[in-house]
């Protein structure tokens, strides 16, 4: 490929295109396909700036634990490799972010090519839970951190979660069965208000302490679309011929987590 032979090759589909649209007048199927082909296309331009994180500054990749994985990190806590793992990701989500990224998936679990370490622990929680968390726990800490120090924490809302937690019994001695009952997440950024609990657990984290009214997962996303100044009971999205909400018929404003 040469640029003259990419020039020649995108003037030859723009003359297909033109042709395709007089013969076809008020179709606007391919205009909408021509923009997210454009689109993808600015992406593919733009992913592997954005994705370089090279050219960061040194105690900034230090911070995420880019640098010294499975060192000393600061006066006494020892990094874990999955540290780097995991704090790469949540360096390049900043990134994407500072790019106006509208939305921006971190996942966490199966690190460092470990074939079960991951939070869905049913054969041993401290082998697998602790490196996890303390790779998290440095890469969550500095992207709160850096997105508060770049101004971006005001307009982003950041949640954490998972699909279910773990039973507070033992499964084959050191590992833990699913719990669907309760879990955690947390949220911060976004007039989100810190040091606030809603829905707590009972005191061995087996169910809601409040079982007739628990906090439920629809409340949490009709808080987040509050936030974004959306109004869950108005918003409906057209499916199978019935307007339905993203909330389903439930889910209320968490109030208190509102600053």
């Amino acid at each position: 490929m040469t640029d003259r032979s990419e020039q020649a090759g995108a003037a030859l589909l723009n003359r297909f295109n033109r042709q395709y649209k007089r013969r076809r007048p008020g179709d606007s199927r391919l205009d909408a396909r021509i923009r997210s082909y454009e689109l993808a296309a600015k992406m593919q331009l733009s992913a592997p700036e954005a994705m370089d994180i090279s050219k960061e500054p040194a105690h900034i990749l230090n911070m995420y634990g880019l640098q010294n994985a499975g060192a000393t990190y600061g006066a006494d806590i020892n990094v874990p490799e999955e540290a780097e793992y995991f704090g790469r990701k949540c360096l390049i989500a900043r990134r994407l972010l500072e790019r106006g990224v509208r939305f921006v998936q971190i996942w966490s679990g199966n690190d460092n090519g470990f074939p079960r370490r991951n939070w869905d622990s049913h054969e041993d929680v401290l082998r697998d839970h602790g490196p996890l968390a303390g790779g998290m726990a440095i890469g969550t800490a500095a992207l709160i951190k850096d997105l508060k120090q770049r101004g971006l924490s005001e307009d982003t809302i950041v949640l954490w979660t998972t699909e279910f937690g773990r039973m507070p019994s033992s499964q084959s001695k050191t590992g833990r069965d699913h719990n669907p009952f309760t879990f955690t997440n947390w949220l911060c950024g976004g007039g989100i208000k810190g040091g606030v609990v809603a829905g707590e657990s009972d005191e061995q984290g087996f169910k809601p302490l409040d079982r007739d009214h628990p906090t439920r997962v629809y409340d949490v996303h009709a808080t987040m679309l509050h936030l974004l100044g959306i109004d869950h009971q108005r918003l409906t999205v057209r499916n199978n011929g019935i307007d339905r909400r993203l909330t389903d018929v439930h889910g209320h404003v968490l109030r208190e987590l509102i600053a």
